[in-house]
């Protein structure tokens, strides 16, 4: 085994991080950046090869949301599905927190009145942009009705550090 000083040591350093960035640059500019453009205001454009239950499943695995258990729930073909805001024992979560649903569905968010003052706002990379009211009003209701495939990836902001996000992926049905 060799040893290196600390000068040999920063520049093989140096030289692998460099070799890694420019690997990066190196591609091919292939991507077909597919993109839709439907005119219906969601910018839900295919941007990438990931479809809407990939992208909604990284979004809620990666931001640890509360109460998801590793999969999405499937409630494809029901006209409407709700969604608890303020679930969970300490209020914190949205229940379910994913959700696979046709297109076509009503998506429902209702508050339980616990946890505190809640919102549902949407995510960059979300393929519908929306922002409800901030409120602790048991029963208050906000929806959302999904009329083409996509990912819907949203979140509370007061409380995204306890993590309380969610997502809804919308696939034809």
């Amino acid at each position: 085994m060799r040893n290196l000083d600390r000068r040999q040591f920063v520049r093989a350093t140096a030289a692998v991080a460099a070799t890694g960035a420019l690997a990066g640059c190196s591609g091919n500019g292939g991507g077909n950046g597919n993109g839709n453009g439907n005119g219906n205001g969601n910018g839900n454009g295919n941007g990438g090869s990931e479809g809407p239950e990939a992208r909604a499943e990284a979004f809620v695995s990666d931001n640890e949301a509360n109460l998801y258990e590793g999969s999405l729930e499937d409630m494809t073909g029901q006209d409407e599905v709700v969604i608890a805001t303020g679930a969970g024992d300490n209020g914190f979560s949205f229940d379910p927190s994913g959700v696979v649903v046709s297109t076509g569905t009503n998506i429902v968010w209702e508050w339980t009145g616990n946890g505190g003052a809640h919102n549902v706002v949407s995510e960059d990379g979300s393929d519908y942009e929306f922002e409800s009211e901030l409120t602790d009003e048991e029963g208050y209701t906000e929806d959302v009705t999904v009329d083409e495939t996509g990912a819907i990836l949203y979140v509370c902001v007061p409380h995204r550090a306890q993590g309380m996000y969610g997502a809804v992926a919308a696939v034809d049905g």
